[in-house]
């Protein structure tokens, strides 16, 4: 990939974001992962081994329809080849959407509207939001921004910059999988074991890339830096997860606050690990500093990708 192309790419993302009815490749992959799931589940009797072929065909699919798109669009025409992969690769990343679907969380807050906060932030969590009060809907909001940094934008950002479109398009298709099916329910624990599993694996390094990010955009943001490095490595691996536990731990170190706690998942209260310190309460004064901390954090990585595209 050249750096232009990775430039391109990401200034789209920018100005852009996700439009609404734009043809969007990971809708598609999407879609694919249901038709695949009512396949293949009444033809194993074992979900495990149903949800491995799940994800030896999503990606084979995904892999292959975008490596033809590329070398067909490519025969056509080397603009057509780069508008296409323009395409692909902006697919990939979520940045703008991310801060577009968070803001507007905070502003039904922000309006004093507490239930168009608790509707508008179901879209972007999966936890219950339905008995949530200001404090829990600016926690939510927090953390997903935090967690999305990582699985929306920086990862996408990584991939892209190791192996192009083909590889950001594998790897969405994989953090595809672990949203749908990924879930630890009656439903999906069996199913949606190799999706998770392949998604903890891909994230592993971007998560903790992110979380660095954080921590020195802290730092040039006049954010507390120094309290942003001793949480991530005080309270990354309290998360269940392998990877969440970095960008948001080094978010609350940040901003002096204190993410995790209690949360409602299908109905089942789940006690939550904390991150950071509660230094001071919650308010939409930390969602703003979230957000730049974000932009510096992608627009620092875009810049140095882009540099490192160059000289290579």
């Amino acid at each position: 990939m050249s750096s232009a192309l990775f430039g391109a790419i990401l200034l789209l993302d920018l100005l852009l974001g996700d439009p609404h009815g734009w043809p969007h490749p990971i809708v598609w992959i999407g879609r694919l992962i249901n038709r695949l799931e009512e396949v293949l589940r009444p033809l194993f009797p074992s979900a495990k081994l149903a949800g491995i072929l799940l994800v030896l065909l999503t990606l084979l699919i995904t892999g292959t329809a975008t490596w033809l798109a590329l070398q067909f669009s490519t025969a056509f025409g080397v603009w057509l080849g780069w508008l296409v992969s323009l395409w692909l690769g902006w697919s990939c990343l979520a940045l703008r959407s991310l801060h577009r679907e968070s803001l507007t969380v905070i502003e039904d807050l922000a309006a004093g509207d507490l239930e168009g906060a608790r509707q508008s932030l179901s879209m972007i969590v999966g936890r219950e939001t339905a008995t949530l009060d200001e404090a829990g809907i600016l926690k939510a909001t927090l953390e997903t921004v935090a967690e999305n940094a990582s699985d929306g934008v920086i990862a996408p950002l990584f991939y892209l910059l190791l192996g192009g479109p083909l590889l950001g398009m594998l790897y969405k298709a994989a953090s595809t999988l672990d949203s749908m099916v990924g879930y630890k329910n009656d439903k999906y624990r069996e199913l949606g074991w190799a999706g998770a599993r392949l998604d903890d694996l891909l994230n592993y390094i971007p998560a903790r890339l992110t979380g660095c990010l954080f921590v020195g955009s802290s730092y040039l943001l006049k954010l507390n830096g120094d309290s942003a490095k001793k949480m991530m490595l005080r309270d990354a691996g309290k998360h269940a997860s392998p990877n969440a536990g970095w960008p948001e731990a080094a978010a609350a170190g940040a901003l002096g606050v204190q993410l995790g706690g209690v949360a409602v998942y299908f109905g089942q209260q789940v006690e939550k690990p904390t991150f950071g310190d509660a230094s001071q309460p919650l308010s939409i004064q930390h969602y703003r500093q979230l957000i730049r901390l974000l932009y510096v954090s992608s627009l620092g990585f875009g810049g140095l990708a882009i540099l490192l595209l160059g000289v290579l």
